[in-house]
């Protein structure tokens, strides 16, 4: 199976968690700070706090930002439901901004959903591509909002020669197998705030500050959000490669590009010029006579021996959030659902199975299209 997004891991990955398993410090050592100072220079932040998975990162900056009970956050239904579950933990309310047909929250819908009670604007880079950063940070400094980047697709990506992480008050990155590099689970914040990253660092680590021999004091709420000597060992090997894969995927996605252009049937997320994505994913967005058969192309494919995926499904949909929030129902977002599906594009591939994914696929739309949908 041809997976639509999966780690490459190298020999030189593997000697440098083999080095740290017959060292004596398999976490709480050096290389958790390395890595972090590795991720600052490759961004261009002054801080970056290591956690052992994004969505800890993520309950990590909600809860140390001050977001709680009674607060309300604009964000994006189209994204992992960690993104919007982390602050509802905490007692927050979503408020679902609709998006646009590349996956990525509309800017030009947030202004109308500002009330009082408003805490945060929270983005996501869907698939890679930034979102309009310069006009939701124009946004949330216009209301006193704090503006947060869930940019956990987009580790390397760049807008304006500025890399994704420098434009939010705050950025979390994954570090999931599947992204372009990765520490097998883990993610980070980064950001320019040096009294934000110290409550965040205490935050991963019960809360308490080490005083002098034996003795400690945990000073605020906290967990045990660590990262292990062992992950990060991996990442400061990996993340010297991140360039080459991202390449590696741009190739597979610009390949795509050329043998769907001009198709009929669907279309597919383009990056502006001043924009470079990671390629976390490779979306394609059927037309709407598409719908109706939609399964039978994902099934079709998946029994070709190709991994594709949809992402995502509107997190207002998840009976939990119906439960709790009611019946909600945003126009675009419901239709990128019913519309998006993921090929693979990752550095593992090849040439010729970018080409096999590419034929399997036209060959499945052209199977399928005759059908139709009533509407």
């Amino acid at each position: 199976m041809i997976a639509y997004s999966t780690q490459l891991i190298e020999e030189d990955d593997v000697q440098a968690v083999v080095e740290v398993l017959q060292s004596a410090h398999l976490t709480q050592g050096s290389r958790v700070e390395a890595l972090e100072e590795a991720i600052c220079d490759y961004i261009g932040t002054q801080e970056a706090v290591l956690f052992n998975s994004a969505t800890s990162a993520l309950f990590a900056l909600y809860s140390s930002v001050g977001i709680s009970q009674g607060d309300e956050v604009i964000t994006t239904p189209i994204t992992f439901v960690a993104t919007s579950n982390m602050f509802v933990a905490l007692g927050a309310q979503p408020i679902w901004c609709d998006v646009k047909l590349d996956g990525n929250i509309d800017e030009r819908e947030i202004e109308k959903l500002i009330t009082p009670k408003t805490k945060a604007i929270v983005a996501v880079d869907f698939g890679g591509k930034p979102v309009a950063h310069d006009a939701i940070r124009a946004l949330a400094k216009k209301y006193g909002l704090l503006y947060l980047d869930d940019a956990c697709h987009a580790f390397g990506s760049e807008m304006d020669g500025g890399k994704v992480g420098t434009f939010a008050d705050a950025t979390v990155f994954s570090f999931h197998a599947i992204k372009p590099f990765t520490t097998g689970e883990g993610g980070c914040v980064v950001t320019d705030d040096g009294e934000l990253a110290s409550k965040l660092r205490l935050f991963r680590s019960h809360g308490i500050v080490k005083k002098s021999l034996w003795n400690g004091d945990m000073v605020q709420m906290g967990f045990n959000f660590r990262l292990t000597d062992i992950q990060a060992a991996l990442g400061l090997s990996q993340i010297k490669k991140v360039d080459r894969f991202i390449v590696r995927r741009n190739e597979i996605a610009a390949y795509y590009d050329a043998r769907f252009a001009g198709a009929k049937l669907f279309a597919t997320q383009r990056i502006e010029a001043d924009r470079k994505s990671a390629r976390h994913l490779y979306p394609v967005i059927l037309n709407p006579e598409l719908h109706c058969v939609k399964e039978d192309i994902f099934k079709t494919l998946q029994e070709k021996g190709i991994g594709v995926q949809v992402h995502y499904k509107p997190i207002y949909q998840n009976s939990y959030y119906k439960a709790r929030f009611g019946e909600v129902g945003l126009p675009v977002a419901d239709d990128f659902y019913r519309s998006e599906m993921s090929l693979p594009c990752h550095q593992k591939m090849t040439d010729k199975e970018a080409k096999f994914v590419a034929d399997t696929f036209l060959e499945a739309v052209e199977r399928y299209a005759y059908r139709g949908c009533t509407f």
